[in-house]
């Protein structure tokens, strides 16, 4: 769905802006997925598997994430580069049409800047909008302390465990928690 243009100063005094994605984006979307899934394990991808992304299959995305009822995606530019994105989903179905699913992810340059609280508000303002919504949900991997932090901060709190979850390149087993909060909040 197309939403508003959100505009706010990051904590360094530089300005970003909150909006949906472009065609003009694509090359800055995928250098994203590349540089964010590089920079941290807690990310779905490694970087080699990005090479399925195309400028064909970005500008679908963005299409399709545009013109979807049920879903909101948002990036974030700063200084005119993509800075990170994130999504909230509303499922349609009746039974779980109360629920919401939110996604965020920010390349390493920007954590710290307020851009993670900017985006989760305009997320919930957004989830707000949607009739029947109810609570949000996200969820996370062990050991990101980062995101589980900010995720509290929001008012999200751990609801279960997918044990074993994620298995990194070394091996080693991660579980990954679900986290949900009401949209009361």
């Amino acid at each position: 769905m197309l939403t508003r243009e959100v505009s706010f100063t990051l904590k360094d005094g530089r300005r970003a802006v909150l909006r949906n994605p472009r065609e003009g984006d694509i090359p800055g979307l995928l250098d994203y997925l590349v540089r964010s899934a590089g920079e941290s394990d807690f990310i779905m991808r490694y970087p080699e598997e990005c090479a399925k992304y195309t400028p064909e299959g970005e500008a679908k995305w963005i299409e399709d994430n545009n013109s979807d009822e049920n879903a909101a995606v948002l990036v974030c530019e700063v200084d005119g580069k993509i800075a990170g994105n994130c999504s909230v989903h509303r499922n349609p179905m009746m039974k779980v049409r109360h629920r919401s699913f939110i996604a965020i992810a920010l390349l390493k340059e920007f954590w710290g800047q307020g851009i993670g609280t900017a985006m989760f508000r305009e997320m919930t303002e957004i989830a707000r909008g949607w009739e029947d919504v109810t609570q949000l949900e996200l969820e996370f991997v062990e050991g990101n302390a980062r995101a589980r932090a900010l995720y509290e901060k929001m008012g999200f709190r751990i609801v279960g465990v997918r044990p074993d979850a994620y298995r990194f390149k070394d091996g080693s087993l991660h579980n990954e928690y679900i986290m949900m909060r009401g949209l009361e909040l």
